[in-house]
């Protein structure tokens, strides 16, 4: 039997009992094309692999190209003409900032498979607003915490200047206990990192812990390795995952980077996900692509119980998050974000492959440090 079918079966018989006609229709806008592609790319197939098969799920998908007004456009759309019920799929915070807040004063719900911005954790939380990654932070809070508990005494941070990359250095910054040599912003989609790579063999500082997601990383860590610079570098797993790694190539081996997921964490259902991944799309799944599938499968169990139609007993569905997730151990905190572990991974070749390899627990059942200010 299939893995979706493994995974979805008990959901799928439920519903067919319950008699259940109304499908979820659910719109995804994600980005497909241009800087970053891979990320949106990563997403949709996982969550395609989760609904494969699932005649309670239709889907619409559309390309956002990395542009929050294109985003706007889309979702007016969707919500206006395809009369969708659910949307997911965005992967960057300026873009979810520009289209969820709108989404859910709709009556929409939203279900976050990548982005997640600190105000829609904290003071503009919804309770249509369910997030499956993580809030932003929290990848950097478990390297600060790892590289306080490891030695690391000096550090410049390094991120673009947008949402997700202000929220990286604060969660990095909350967590680490040593000293910050520099702090350093960067434009997004920037690609010449010659300035900042001098500033890091200037500062004297023991680690430079950055978050560049898609092709920002690629570009600088090329450029990093080529300069000579034997400074450590740390980051999360969006500068070193798996679609990353296969264009940095031997230059990333070593590095260290924080991840709720990895495709050898021993847990129910993960190894099967990373086989029938493969064997769909021919190529080993991201986090991204992990985040996808499990945004799937939460929504398939929660249309196994509910009727989209009755939001309430909907909502209540989805917060339940009855299905099994391939990072393991899952739940939604008081704001809808996950209390989940962030591990610890590390760069390494099998065989001709670049990839990474579990080394351990950073930051056991973690929650955001927003949802204090959430009152939903």
């Amino acid at each position: 039997m299939k893995l979706h079918s493994l995974m979805l079966a008990a959901g799928l018989a439920a519903t067919a009992s319950m008699g259940m006609a109304e499908k979820i229709k659910v719109g995804m806008i994600t980005t497909l094309s241009g800087g970053g592609a891979g990320l949106g790319i990563d997403v949709r197939d996982g969550f395609l692999l989760a609904v494969k098969g699932n005649d309670d799920i239709e889907l619409v998908i559309e390309d956002d190209q990395r542009k929050p007004e294109i985003a706007v456009q889309l979702a007016d759309k969707m919500i206006q003409s395809e009369k969708v019920d659910v949307m997911t799929g965005i992967i960057w915070s300026n873009l979810a900032m520009a289209v969820v807040p709108a989404a859910t004063a709709q009556g929409k719900f939203y279900v976050s498979p990548n982005a997640g911005p600190s105000a829609l954790a904290g003071k503009g939380c919804h309770p249509n607003y369910f997030n499956v990654a993580w809030q932003n932070d929290a990848y950097h809070e478990a390297a600060g915490k790892w590289a306080s508990e490891n030695g690391v005494g000096k550090v410049v941070v390094m991120a673009p200047n947008y949402p997700a990359g202000k929220d990286a250095i604060t969660g990095f910054k909350r967590f680490f206990t040593g000293e910050i040599a520099d702090e350093v912003y960067t434009k997004l989609g920037q690609q010449d990192y010659a300035a900042e790579i001098a500033q890091i063999r200037a500062s004297g500082a023991d680690m430079v812990y950055y978050f560049l997601p898609g092709g920002m990383g690629i570009s600088f860590m090329k450029q990093y390795a080529g300069s000579g610079a034997d400074v450590q570098v740390m980051g999360p797993a969006f500068s070193f995952d798996q679609g990353i790694l296969g264009a940095i190539g031997d230059a990333a081996l070593g590095v260290k980077n924080t991840a709720h997921w990895s495709k050898d964490l021993d847990v129910p259902g993960n190894a099967d996900f990373v086989a029938a991944f493969q064997a769909e799309y021919g190529r080993l799944p991201s986090v991204y692509a992990a985040q996808g599938f499990d945004t799937g499968l939460l929504l398939a169990s929660a249309a196994a119980k509910a009727d989209v139609a009755d939001a309430d007993a909907f909502r209540a569905a989805l917060k339940e998050a009855d299905f099994q997730s391939v990072r393991g151990e899952f739940s939604f905190g008081a704001n809808n974000h996950p209390v989940q572990t962030i591990y610890v991974r590390e760069v390494v070749k099998e065989g001709d492959v670049v990839t990474n390899k579990l080394l351990g627990a950073a930051a056991e059942n973690h929650s955001d440090a927003y949802a204090a200010d959430c009152k939903m």
